[in-house]
This record gives C-alpha cells, sequence and structure tokens, in this order.
C-alpha cells in the first residue's frame, strides 16, 4: 500500500514491484491500481532521492486521470551511461491525490493587461 514518508507529507511513496528497460528507458511497475474519484487526479512525481539516481522521471511527472484503472508505472530516462537504478522493492515516485475543477473556455480577441505581461523563462528575476 501506498504511504507517506511524513505525518504531514503531500505524497504517498510508490515501491517498485518490476522493472524493465525499454526504448531508451526505465519502465517501473507498482503494482498498484487506483480508482481515484470523480473531479479528483493524481500526480505522479519523482522522489527528492532521484538526485542520487542520475535518472529523469519521464516528463517530469504524470497525470493518473480518475477513470484509469491500469497498473500505475513510472518510466525513468536515464542522464548518463551509469545511472544507479531503483531496484524492486525500492520507493520510486510519489503520488499525489489532488481536487480540480472543470473550466469553461471562452475564446476572446485579447487578454488583459499585467504588469508582467508575456514575459516568460525567468522574465521575473533570478
Amino acid at each position: 500500500m501506498p504511504k507517506k514518508g511524513s505525518e504531514e507529507a503531500a505524497g504517498y511513496d510508490l515501491v517498485a514491484t518490476s522493472r524493465t528497460y525499454q526504448g531508451g528507458k526505465y519502465i517501473y511497475g507498482t503494482g498498484l491500481s487506483v480508482e481515484i474519484p470523480k473531479g479528483y487526479d493524481g500526480d505522479l512525481k519523482a522522489r527528492s532521492s532521484i538526485g542520487k539516481t542520475f535518472l529523469s522521471l519521464v516528463n517530469g511527472c504524470g497525470t493518473i486521470d480518475s477513470d484509469y484503472r491500469g497498473e500505475i508505472k513510472a518510466q525513468f530516462y536515464p542522464m548518463n551511461d551509469h545511472p544507479v537504478l531503483y531496484n524492486v522493492g525500492d520507493r520510486i515516485c510519489q503520488l499525489v491525490i489532488r481536487k480540480h475543477e472543470d473550466v469553461k473556455w471562452v475564446e476572446v480577441k485579447e487578454l488583459n493587461e499585467t504588469e508582467r505581461g508575456d514575459g516568460g523563462f525567468g522574465s521575473t528575476g533570478k
């Protein structure tokens, strides 16, 4: 069962139950399938210990939708030729369950002005 690392942790640690290598990435099974309530989703995130592995969680995260019923798997790219791999039984990632709202999209010709405007990537400073 997923477990929190501490009482106030937001994420539940998931444990590897399998590991395969395919298409240049490591795919870890968790042996876990969940039924997330409608209006919520699961956000798959790397654990802070990933910095010791030279692995990178594919896409940086993954969204588990409430209608998905398959096994939760985590995919990692190696960042060098000798990554430190997670083994079966290791905690490999964490799952955060969060509420989300449906939105109604409205097409407009222009957006309201803000101080930041269209400044992106680092535009608010270091």
